[in-house]
């Protein structure tokens, strides 16, 4: 008589975006199971995967125990997003099937190892980073539409410039974050320690396209970079030449009132 096969247990992993910056350091009494990216347990079977650039990402936590856990967490969350950016995946635990993204979308693993689940935290991370500057480059693209219209038409742009400029300013932040602290377009460390699961962490990078994604908002920041140094240098040529014209109506007054004293009297 044959043995019955095991069923293949599933767990729900969650990743949240939640504000510029997480102060890993300053959580102390918390079980800690890996350093770099922090990885905490929490109560009951459930782990929680930390990144210093503001994302957290919980495997096998359910929606009660998540609240409490990132209310726990919202003091040491410089920066806090009023909606943070969220993505949830199932993962299948089946040791006779391979590695990587099903057809249903679920991700399948031969064992839950810690390093395993690390490296599916790292890409959802990077997933929910990338998708939060996405929205905002869009709205970025949003409003230089406009702007690039007007400069079309009359070569002017109109009083909100600055606010714009501010804006868009901000925008420009997003490759500080994408490339100094989230690291995006870069594999993660463990795969130093654990090179036999590159395979793995790959294919995942590939599923949520990680590198084309990254790429994608590099181009559109570049070109958000050279609508700004147009428009700068188009408001600096405005500001030029009005100082010219108030500098022209001020010989022009200078010349009326010589010849006013010449010959009015």
């Amino acid at each position: 008589m044959e043995e019955p096969q095991a069923q293949p247990r599933a767990l729900r992993a969650r990743a949240w975006f939640l504000g510029e910056r997480i102060d890993v350091r300053a959580l102390r009494e918390v079980a800690r199971l890996h350093e770099l990216p922090l990885a905490v347990r929490v109560e009951g079977d459930g782990l929680a995967v930390l990144f210093r650039y503001g994302a957290a990402v919980l495997f096998g936590v359910d929606p009660l125990r998540q609240a409490a856990f990132l209310e726990r967490l919202r003091p040491f969350v410089s920066g806090p997003f009023a909606e943070p950016e969220t993505e949830d995946v199932e993962i299948v635990v089946d040791p006779q099937a391979p590695e990587g993204i099903d057809t249903e979308g679920r991700i399948r693993l031969r064992e839950r190892s810690l390093e395993r689940l690390l490296l599916i935290a790292d890409v959802l991370a990077k997933s929910v980073v990338l998708a939060y500057h996405e929205e905002r480059v869009a709205a970025a693209f949003d409003r230089i539409e406009p702007l690039a219209e007007r400069l079309r038409r009359g070569g002017r742009i109109g009083s909100e410039a600055r606010a714009l400029l501010r804006q868009i300013g901000a925008v420009l932040l997003v490759e500080h974050t994408m490339v100094g602290r989230a690291e995006v377009g870069e594999k993660p460390e463990l795969l130093w320690e654990r090179p036999e699961l590159e395979r793995l962490y790959l294919r995942l990078a590939e599923e949520y396209e990680l590198r084309e994604r990254h790429r994608a908002l590099e181009r559109k920041l570049a070109l958000i970079s050279r609508t700004v140094e147009t428009v700068l240098g188009v408001l600096q040529a405005q500001r030029s030449l009005r100082v010219e014209w108030y500098i022209v109506a001020l010989i022009a007054v200078e010349i009326a009132l010589t010849l006013y004293e010449m010959f009015g009297r």
